[in-house]
């Protein structure tokens, strides 16, 4: 065990052990009690909020052996030919117990002839048979199979049950992180338990010492709190020269443009979102410290909900045009021109009145 990696050592083992998605467990869990457990379920949703680990605990409470739980990565295994055997296998019982277990990940993948081919299976399957069919994209699986199945949507997880996760994984793997650090990899995540655990196995190798926030944003390119607080400071005080200045020194620095805007959109959207009520800012306090909420409010202060909408707006379109731009830094550079130039006129009009 001490030779695997953090998400793998650290999957979930019991119902009990998983966290985030208490709807699917809920609902499962009562299935197998009452004796009424479908034979197909979709399990959609981003990846690493447990699906795979969700469907291999369902087989495993249903006392299916290993030999007869099936895992089929449908990106590698997408053709008619793959689900043709899988159809010839489904025919034979249960090396032990009363079920066989079929995982196919990434279901969205299959071709349309795979699809069809899968559906006849869906349609009459053996007593014995079970499928859990996984995917990122559900929009992309056929009507025609959403409709014979039991479908759980995943969500994405919530910065503070990464975080609970993580001190959980630091502590037994006794790896020193400062706790800002800690909040640093939760957010970077994106909502996913996999990769908070990959971010953190990276970091233990980078850094056997004591694992600050620097070292996270210098191996993986994330971007921390104050980086976003100076600029939206000088958004808001229409300095265009300290902005463009700044941005300079987060090239020299080495900063990723694309992580630094994806990081200042969503700092912008917590202030229009206390624009809108002030009570919303409950929705992001996970997230930040209590005087970085602080910060943010005050901040807030400083724009219209209308300003704050737009100025979101035009990042939104400088974060898409960074990659196909001569000059990576050239559709921030722009960004802050505009936002500054508006929201200065904004002001004058003001004085006029």
């Amino acid at each position: 065990m001490s030779n695997l990696v953090l998400y793998r050592k650290y999957r979930p083992q019991s119902w009990d052990e998983v966290i985030g998605q208490e709807h699917v467990v809920r609902t499962l869990t009562n299935a197998i009690k009452l004796g009424r457990v479908s034979h197909a379920y979709l399990f959609s949703g981003p990846r690493g909020t447990g699906k795979t680990t969700i469907a291999r605990l369902l087989a495993k409470s249903l006392g299916c052996a290993d030999l007869d739980l099936i895992e089929i990565d449908a990106a590698s295994n997408r053709g008619i030919d793959e689900i043709r055997q899988l159809r010839e296998g489904i025919k034979f019982s249960p090396m032990a117990g009363k079920y066989k277990v079929f995982i196919i990940d990434e279901v969205h993948q299959l071709t349309k002839e795979a699809f069809n081919a899968l559906l006849k299976t869906l349609e009459e399957p053996p007593a014995h048979a079970i499928f859990v069919l996984a995917t990122t994209e559900a929009h992309k699986v056929p009507e025609t199979i959403l409709s014979r199945v039991q479908h759980f949507n995943f969500k994405r997880l919530a910065v503070s049950d990464i975080i609970k996760k993580l001190e959980r994984i630091t502590t037994a793997e006794k790896i020193k992180i400062d706790p800002d650090a800690v909040r640093l990899v939760a957010n970077f995540a994106g909502g996913s338990y996999r990769d908070a655990e990959s971010m953190l196995e990276q970091l233990r190798v980078w850094n056997d010492k004591t694992i600050i926030k620097q070292d996270i944003e210098e191996l993986l390119g994330a971007v921390d709190f104050e980086k976003v607080k100076i600029m939206t400071d000088h958004l808001s005080g229409v300095e265009a020269k300290q902005a463009i200045d700044y941005i300079g020194k987060l090239c020299e620095e080495g900063t990723d443009l694309q992580e630094f805007s994806k990081a200042l959109i969503n700092h912008l959207r917590k202030i229009m979102l206390i624009k809108v009520d002030a009570s919303l800012a409950n929705l992001m306090a996970q997230e930040l410290t209590p005087d970085q909420m602080e910060t943010v409010k005050k901040q807030a202060e400083a724009f219209s909900l209308d300003n704050a909408a737009k100025v979101i707006r035009i990042f939104m379109s400088a974060q898409q045009d960074i990659k196909r731009s001569p000059i990576p830094s050239l559709p921030i550079e722009l960004a802050v021109v505009e936002v500054i130039s508006s929201k200065g006129q904004i002001e004058s009009n003001k004085q006029n009145v």
